[in-house]
């Protein structure tokens, strides 16, 4: 990496506010998969059943005036933790940003919901990011003619004759 990137003498980078960031030769693997184990660990469900999806399919979320409430800090703090995991993890977007709306007057059934959604997270992935022909590049560096034929091919670009 040091060949393509301008890059100091303090060592490889590892963790980054909450990423896990492994580099290799052409490759950047990067996680927030300690992140979302600390979620779990911190709100004690390690020992809870991991679940398939973020969201029951059969759950309409409303106000719900007639549940009890619940403490609004701890599930603010909930929340918060979900919004920032949501960088690396898209498909729990939604569910969090459902749940968010509730911050202000939350019930045990939003708490519920967001139990669900740190039940589903305990599944952990890697994600990889390739940094060999990334569609950025034909924006922000010099490239030979062949990677811009691809890349401008990948984009859908294409070039008016004079």
């Amino acid at each position: 990496m040091e060949a393509e990137f301008e890059m100091s003498r303090v060592g490889e980078l590892k963790y980054f506010l909450g990423f896990q960031i492994n580099q290799i030769e052409d490759s950047i693997f990067i996680s927030q998969s300690k992140y979302a184990k600390n979620i779990v660990k911190k709100f004690e469900m390690e020992t809870s059943k991991p679940k398939r999806t973020p969201f029951a399919t059969h759950v309409k979320v409303t106000k719900d005036e007639t549940r009890k409430f619940v403490d609004i800090s701890g599930y603010k703090s909930m929340i918060g933790r979900l919004l920032y995991l949501t960088t690396s993890r898209l498909h729990i977007a939604h569910s969090v940003g459902v749940c968010a709306r509730y911050q202000a007057d939350p019930k045990d059934s939003h708490l519920n919901l967001v139990k669900r959604i740190i039940k589903y997270i305990q599944v952990v992935n890697l994600e990889h990011v390739s940094t060999d022909k990334q569609v950025a590049d034909i924006l922000t560096k010099g490239l030979d003619v062949n990677q811009f034929e691809y890349l401008s091919t990948a984009l859908g670009l294409f070039v008016l004759d004079k």
